[in-house]
C-alpha cells in the first residue's frame, strides 16, 4: 500500500467513526478525541485530515450521502424506470440500520442549517443533488415512454418533501406510519403525474 493510498484508507476511516459518532450522540457533544478514538487514530492524525469540528461534520455528511443508493447507479437500460425511482424512494426512507444512521445525520444538519451559514450552504447543495437524483430517473422514463411527461421539478420536490415528512414519522417509529404505508404513500401521490400503477413496484 503507498503513501497515500494509506492516507485515503486512514481519512475513509475517521469519516465513517464520524458518521457514527455524530449519530450516536449528536454533534453537539462530538469532540475531535471522541472521534479520534472511535477512528483508532492519534487525535494529531485526524487534525491533520481535519482541522476543525466544522469541517469533519461537512466532510462526513458528504461521505454518507455518497454512500447512499449505490445499487441505482449503472442500472442496465432494460430495468423500468419505475424500479429505478422506486430504489431511489426506498433509499432516502431509514429503511434499515444503515439508513437509520444516516438520517439521524439529516437531522443534525438540520438544526445546525437553523443557526450556521455554512451548514445550510452544505443542506440546500445535498439537497440539489436529491432533486437531480430523482429528476434523472422521472426524465429517464419520460425519454423510454414509461412515464407522462410531467413538471420533472415539481415531482422531484413533492418526492422529496414526502421522503421527509414520512421519514421523520419512521424514525420517530411513529405506529401510524411504517415503512410500506410511507412507500405506498409516496407512489400513490406521484403516480398520477406520471401516469403509472400507483401500487408501489416490487424491488
Amino acid at each position: 500500500m503507498t503513501k497515500a493510498d494509506r492516507a485515503l484508507e486512514t481519512r475513509e476511516r475517521i469519516l465513517r467513526a464520524a458518521c457514527e459518532v455524530i449519530a450516536d450522540i449528536g454533534f453537539e457533544n462530538v469532540s475531535m478525541r471522541k472521534v479520534a478514538e472511535h477512528a483508532g487514530v492519534s487525535k494529531a492524525l485526524l487534525h491533520y485530515h481535519f482541522d476543525t469540528r466544522e469541517k469533519l461534520f461537512a466532510e462526513a455528511m458528504t461521505h454518507s450521502f455518497a454512500q447512499t443508493g449505490t445499487d441505482t447507479e449503472g442500472v442496465a437500460d432494460s430495468v423500468p424506470s419505475s424500479v429505478v425511482l422506486a430504489r431511489i424512494l426506498r433509499s432516502m426512507l431509514p429503511s434499515d440500520a444503515e439508513l437509520r444512521q444516516d438520517w439521524k445525520l439529516w437531522q443534525e444538519l438540520w438544526v445546525r442549517a437553523q443557526r450556521d451559514a455554512a451548514a445550510r450552504h452544505l443542506a440546500v447543495d445535498l439537497y440539489d443533488q436529491l432533486h437531480a437524483w430523482v429528476g434523472g430517473a422521472v426524465e429517464r422514463g419520460i425519454r423510454s415512454g414509461e412515464f407522462a411527461a410531467c413538471d420533472v421539478a415539481a415531482v422531484s420536490t413533492l418526492v422529496l418533501a414526502l421522503c421527509d415528512g414520512l421519514g421523520i414519522r419512521l424514525m420517530l417509529d411513529d405506529p401510524r406510519v411504517d415503512l410500506a404505508t410511507a412507500r405506498a404513500t409516496i407512489w400513490r401521490t406521484i403516480a398520477p403525474a406520471l401516469a403509472v400503477d400507483p401500487t408501489f413496484p416490487d424491488l
